[in-house]
């Protein structure tokens, strides 16, 4: 099997050359929807690996974009993990590549990474063993579950990234609902950081709700009373066109004011006062720096007074 390599150009201009894809790259493919950032209006988001393992989520959350993006299937949103034979021989293959530089495999794009923890065979068990057959590249699993005993368990635990998505407790009850409760996701975070692995937050996607500065500084407290993460990425309410029209519940989109080429966003002045509030909570607060932001726009960096071009976010290596 073929491993696809091309030009990439990156955040800073430069051009690098990158696997493209694995085969027909129905396992392994790069993301690269994003244009490269030219205008204010742009959203910055960095070109990462995906591994399509399995698409679905159980979670139900109500801006989920994947109602969009699998609109024209009969399953939906339904778990639906893909051959693990297939996916380990597109793995093999990838491992085997020449002169390859080292990527973080993105596991939770198209699906929580996590889903399938109570089956007979779990994804991350699965993964992390053939992980061991080499020592260039990672995985990066994103979830809202909180079913992390089989993953604690790995022995590899250096070539895992574990990502959070967490919410403010009002924000999580009103569209979140199928999810665990935000304090047993930081709970599960924390444990996996108490094991050795390195452990990413996203408070993503936040939204201005009555009282939503209290509520992001009562989640930030909470999870660094627990523990400290290593990166900890910011992104507020979105919404793709799809997305929109396909969700069941679409109370959500009032908050959606204006448009970028992502889609339609929460005001800009709106967006800006979010991020200092919580920025501003970790740096004071926790003396905490670690901090970027996903699918912002150009403008919005600057405002913040940040650099997207040397952009260290959730899915980056």
């Amino acid at each position: 099997m073929r491993v696809h390599t091309d030009q990439f150009r990156n955040l800073n201009g430069s051009l690098e050359t990158r696997v493209a894809r694995v085969g027909d790259g129905s396992i392994i493919t790069r993301f690269d929807k994003t244009p490269f950032p030219r205008y204010e209006n742009d959203v910055v988001c960095p070109h990462f690996l995906e591994l399509k393992w399995a698409t679905g989520c159980p979670y139900s959350c109500a801006w989920c974009y994947l109602q969009g993006t699998f609109r024209f299937f009969d399953y939906k949103t339904k778990p639906r993990p893909k051959s693990y034979d297939r996916v380990g021989k597109h793995l093999l293959a990838f491992f085997d590549g020449d002169g390859i530089r080292p990527e973080l495999l993105n596991a939770g794009e198209l699906c929580d990474s996590l889903m399938m923890e109570s089956s007979k065979q779990p994804f991350s068990t699965f993964v992390m063993d053939l992980l061991e057959m080499q020592t260039r590249h990672r995985v990066l699993f994103v979830t809202k579950s909180s079913k992390v005993e089989k993953l604690i368990r790995v022995p590899n635990v250096n070539q895992a990234v574990v990502s959070f998505s967490l919410n403010s407790e009002g924000v999580a009850r009103r569209w979140e609902v199928a999810a665990p409760r935000i304090r047993d996701r930081i709970e599960a975070a924390g444990r996996m950081k108490d094991a050795g692995f390195e452990v990413r937050i996203r408070l993503d996607p936040m939204v201005p709700i009555k009282g939503w500065e209290e509520d992001y500084s009562i989640l930030v407290d909470s999870i660094l009373s627990r523990f400290t993460p290593d990166r900890v990425t910011l992104g507020s309410l979105r919404g793709l066109q799809s997305t929109i029209v396909n969700s069941r519940d679409r109370s959500w989109t009032h908050y959606l004011d204006e448009r970028s080429n992502w889609g339609k966003k929460v005001a800009s002045e709106m967006r800006l006062a979010m991020y200092l509030s919580v920025i501003e909570k970790l740096k004071i607060d926790y003396d905490y720096r670690k901090v970027a932001l996903c699918k912002e726009t150009v403008g919005m960096w600057k405002a913040l007074r940040m650099n997207y071009k040397r952009i260290r976010c959730n899915c980056t290596q």
